[in-house]
């Protein structure tokens, strides 16, 4: 079988991406996505996520980007050893959880946990609390050694792609991607939501791809490419 797990990244990070990520799912074939504790849109979220209860829900841990953490990924290698990893992405996990949220997976804004130092702090609050699911590694940089989620206990789709398409990418491209898809359970990762002014004021260079993203995840197009495919769309809870 091929099982299609469509997960939208940055859930929480402004209202308007909030209700395009609920558009796709609600209109289209997104099934998951990642919730930003420190996310300026996080309340709304979460109101989001207890009306649509067949959203799959994770968190998306942050290290870089947002208000009070170093911009890049090179200023957060430079500032590793001043930043308490652990402390500080329990706290984000632990905020989700007392919203009244049970996450079904975790992964990180830009990827922070390809470094091991990030990866095995996320997949030790994996397994201390219970959230079976984390991103796959991908590239170079999974080969470097950390504990390992075979060591853990916690469990990664067998394939993940979206990377290379983020923000580049329509629904003839998704149809294509759909129709070549591997056997197993892959990981979509995708950034869908609406741009309103809320978006264009906010630092992020996904604004207006964030619609484009949109509409190829409800088209009719990408539909049909699925059930001629013969993919499963899930969830993690489903796997």
């Amino acid at each position: 079988m091929k099982y299609l797990i469509p997960n939208a990244d940055d859930f929480g990070f402004t209202r308007d991406v909030n209700d395009g990520i609920v558009e796709a799912h609600r209109n289209g074939i997104l099934t998951a996505t990642t919730l930003m504790a420190n996310g300026a849109a996080f309340e709304h979220a979460v109101e989001l996520a207890c009306q649509n209860p067949e959203l799959d829900i994770g968190v998306h841990l942050v290290l870089v980007d947002l208000e009070g953490f170093p911009p890049t990924i090179p200023r957060l290698l430079f500032s590793m050893g001043r930043i308490r990893i652990y402390d500080e992405l329990v706290r984000q996990v632990r905020k989700v959880l007392d919203a009244g949220l049970k996450p079904s997976h975790l992964d990180t804004h830009k990827h922070t946990h390809l470094l091991p130092q990030v990866f095995n702090a996320v997949t030790r609050i994996a397994e201390e609390f219970h959230i079976p699911w984390v991103r796959r590694r991908f590239g170079p940089f999974r080969w470097l050694p950390t504990r390992g989620c075979r060591t853990t206990g916690c469990k990664s789709t067998d394939h993940f792609t979206g990377f290379r398409l983020t923000g580049r990418y329509g629904a003839a491209e998704l149809a294509e991607l759909i129709s070549r898809l591997p056997e197993g359970s892959t990981e979509f990762m995708c950034h869908p939501g609406l741009c309103t002014e809320e978006l264009r004021a906010a630092r992020t260079r996904l604004k207006e791809s964030r619609r484009r993203e949109l509409d190829a995840l409800v088209s009719p197009e990408v539909r049909a490419a699925i059930d001629e495919s013969g993919v499963k769309l899930a969830r993690y809870r489903d796997l």
